[in-house]
């Protein structure tokens, strides 16, 4: 504690000597994650390794037609890169103290001076609208209320009084006061909160995480598969031809590799970010677009998320013994024997509130409208430490403020009382205006106060957040709201936007601070997993909840606008900021609802759902070619024979069977659900087929194993791969039939016209080649399309098995 004079402050020596010493407020810009790393990080990768090296080989010993495969490489190394620097700037940007100054006491004198420039044991001076820059202790409060909601989610201003504890980024709403600094810099809470939030990380794609897991694989092959196909190769050369050998290696083991699935998946990502953004939706990190369409676990806040963060006045009751709407009802009688109307107290209600600057006095003002207001002698402003305001008249003392204390001596406070707890138990908050017939003093209320207006004000509930909940509940997705705020308020604002519990009941709410402690892993995962409503959270528990529900394999969502809700944000599997939240929230969220528009959530699944579901078409394609390029290899190598493919003859493969198919696929709307287990179930079809094709292709090679055998091959492994596709789009629709059409055509201009076919080294087949041609592609079909209607049960069976 220190022993700083209240009254003088610090010196200026001493305050010099504590900021030389490293005891100010000053704190060391951190960098996420340095340039060169990000870039290290997706250039010197075993994919890259691989492509750059067969490439390089290429380069040296054949054509550069042979090499266009590492294009590729280069544009899905810079995709990668300009992506995590875009996250990176962004979360470098993390700040939540917002202020630049802070007025202190030094040797008996207020100075303003830069935050930066506050030290340990600085006494702070504070005034209404300021941001606190330091976390200290009240030494002298005066009607101080404090707005924590950024830090806490608490939507109430906070009373503080002497040796209360306030903290940096709060702000002053109501009052003035002094306090001693206790904790500067890097030791502020909302700066060990920026410290967490800013350690980089990316979204988990399972797109993604699949399509790594098969390229691990493959590179375990390709050394040995290489090395055994490069000494074949020259063993059956008259010449010991090593050119050759290599370029024919290099297109075995180049086929192996799903290259340009890697790239249609971050292309995929980009278009649907560019889609989402014509929304106001912005896309930090691509692949959050797939994240949602998995999210089985929405959680979300309440003030600024489920609300809008300002207050609406749902009802004025004149305290009259029957409703009414008539402004002309008498309520009470005046110091002068004059009747007091209902009309006369909506004026005294609309001079209290005419000059107040915060949201309930905007909200009363709003819904007054043109009311006139009164002539007043006095007006005593508001002071949170007493929580009423009056204005006195010639008729009386008109009050209003918290009805338990502007009623405290009302002889019928309770029946009032009464009414204001039901109101709270739906989430309302209630203030009274009262009048008395007596004058006020500056810090008393008058005798014989009588309850005039009770004016029910409530969170403004987000117009589109009640049919986002019934939008989520629909797709099985379980919610939960997590709130700083009071569970009362908490589960009247749950039950308001339509969330309720697997049994469509409304949820009570739980006080986080009943909940077991979150070292309690069991205990607390099983509290967080049978709730749904929560209040009084703190910013650790909102994380911890979050890791309890990941633990118990859920892909968990969380929504949030203030800074308590960022590192629940940051840990969470797809963390959504709002537009109006701080900069903090919105520099670690994956996606950012610009409009604080929850309507725009489904757009956002239903882009999820295209990308999956069309990715898992695509990624069947290319773990097909993987397959059949992979067992060609082996067995050429195996048995001697020359490879019967040139690096040209997969390019036109590529192309014509996966290149521009699976671009225009992965485009194409698709709105089925999200079904866990996406690779299993892709390498369920893709290798068989994948079987078929190599065998069916090696046939054809084997018959003739010359030009005219490569040509065969070449045309065998089209053909099947373009059935393939047309089992993946089954049912077919009419722009399927025309781009299946197209692709044909593309095979068969490439064989009629002989610049193409030279170009592409194929030769014009005999009449005996076009014959087995046609009977091992028909042949082909029918294995295929008997795998594709076994494929479809399975699939289906898999889908049900993996969600339980």
């Amino acid at each position: 504690m220190s022993d700083t004079d209240p009254d003088v402050g610090l010196s200026l020596q001493e305050a010099a000597f504590r900021q030389n010493q490293g005891l100010s407020n000053a704190v060391k810009a951190r960098t996420s994650r340095s340039v060169w790393s990000i870039i290290a990080a997706n250039i010197f990768t075993l994919f890259n390794g691989i492509l750059a090296g067969a490439m390089t080989l290429v380069l040296i010993v054949g054509s550069p037609l042979d090499a266009l495969f590492g294009g590729v490489m280069v544009i899905n190394a810079l995709t990668g890169i300009v992506a995590e620097f875009k996250a990176k700037r962004t979360l470098d940007k993390v700040a939540i103290l917002a202020s630049p100054t802070a007025t202190v006491l030094r040797e008996g004198k207020q100075l303003e001076i830069p935050r930066e420039e506050v030290v340990w044991g600085d006494i702070v001076c504070l005034s209404m609208g300021e941001q606190i820059p330091t976390d200290g202790q009240v030494l002298a409060a005066r009607g101080l209320a404090i707005d924590e909601s950024m830090l806490t989610g608490e939507s109430v201003p906070v009373i503080k009084s002497e040796g209360d504890l306030v903290l940096a980024g709060t702000s002053v709403v109501f009052g003035s006061a002094t306090f001693l600094t206790q904790a500067v810099g890097e030791e502020l809470y909302s700066e060990q909160m920026a410290s967490e939030v800013k350690q980089f990380s990316l979204s988990h794609s399972e797109l993604r995480a699949g399509i790594d897991r098969v390229l691990r694989w493959i590179s375990w092959a390709i050394i040995p598969t290489v090395l055994v196909l490069v000494w074949s190769q020259v063993r059956i050369s008259d010449s010991w031809d090593w050119s050759r050998a290599l370029i024919l290696a290099v297109a075995g083991v180049v086929g192996m590799i799903p290259q340009g699935l890697v790239l249609l998946t971050s292309v995929n990502f980009a278009l649907a970010a560019a889609t989402l953004a014509r929304k106001s939706v912005l896309v930090q990190e691509l692949p959050a677009v797939e994240i949602l369409a998995r999210v089985d676990v929405l959680c979300t806040d309440k003030t600024g998320t489920l609300t809008t963060g300002t207050v609406k006045v749902r009802k004025i009751s004149p305290m009259v013994d029957v409703k009414t709407e008539d402004d002309t009802v008498a309520l009470h009688n005046g110091a002068r024997g004059d009747q007091i109307t209902v009309g006369h107290a909506k004026s005294a209600l609309a001079t209290l509130v005419a000059e107040g600057e915060n949201a309930t006095a905007e909200a009363i003002r709003e819904i007054l409208g043109g009311h006139p207001a009164i002539e007043v002698t006095r007006e005593i402003p508001f002071n949170s430490s007493r929580k009423w305001s009056a204005c006195v008249t010639t008729s009386g003392t008109w009050v209003l403020g918290a009805p338990e204390i502007v009623l405290a001596k009302y002889p019928q406070a309770e029946t009032v009382l009464d009414r204001v707890e039901a109101a709270a138990s739906n989430g309302e908050r209630v203030l009274v205006l009262a009048f008395s017939s007596q004058e006020a003093g500056e810090e008393s209320l008058p005798e014989g106060m009588e309850p005039s207006l009770l004016i029910m004000l409530e969170e403004e509930l987000r117009p589109d957040a009640a049919a986002t909940m019934e939008y989520f509940r629909g797709q099985g997705v379980e919610m939960k709201v997590i709130s700083g705020d009071n569970p009362v308020t908490v589960a009247a604002l749950a039950r308001r936007a339509g969330i309720t519990g697997k049994d469509q009941q409304p949820m009570p709410a739980v006080d986080a601070r009943q909940l077991p402690n979150p070292n309690d892993e069991t205990a607390f995962a099983k509290a967080v997993q049978e709730n749904g409503v929560f209040g009084r959270v703190t910013p650790e528990q909102k994380r911890a909840m979050v890791k309890a529900l990941q633990g118990q394999g859920h892909t968990v969502a969380m929504t949030g606008d203030g800074v308590n809700d960022a590192m629940a944000l940051k840990d969470s599997d797809l963390g959504i900021a709002m537009g109006s939240g701080s900069a903090a929230t919105k520099a670690v969220a994956q996606l950012v609802l610009l409009n604080g528009d929850f309507g725009a959530l489904p757009p956002v699944v239903a882009e999820g759902r295209k990308i999956i579901a069309n990715m898992e078409r695509v990624a069947s394609l290319f773990f097909a070619k993987t397959t059949y390029a992979a067992v060609i290899a082996i067995v050429v190598a195996l048995l001697g024979w020359a490879y019967p493919f040139l690096p040209r003859h997969l390019t036109i493969v590529g192309s014509l069977t996966i290149g521009i198919p699976s671009f225009v696929v992965a485009l194409a709307p698709n709105a089925q659900r999200y079904r866990p287990g996406f690779l299993p179930r892709s390498l369920s079809l893709a290798v068989p087929a994948g079987l078929i094709m190599s065998t069916a292709s090696l046939l054809g090679y084997a018959i003739n194993p010359s030009s005219q055998g490569q040509t065969v091959a070449t045309l065998v492994i089209i053909s099947t791969a373009l059935y393939l596709l047309s089992l993946l789009l089954r049912p077919m629709q009419w722009w399927h039939q025309v781009l299946l059409g197209a692709m044909l055509a593309g095979v068969a201009v490439t064989m009629i016209v002989p610049a193409l076919r030279q170009l592409m080294q194929l030769a014009w087949l005999t009449p005996t080649a076009w014959v087995w041609t046609l009977v091992l592609v028909l042949g082909s079909f029918t294995g295929l399309e008997i795998l594709g209607r076994w494929h479809s049960k399975y699939a289906a069976h898999h889908a049900a098995r993996m969600m339980g």
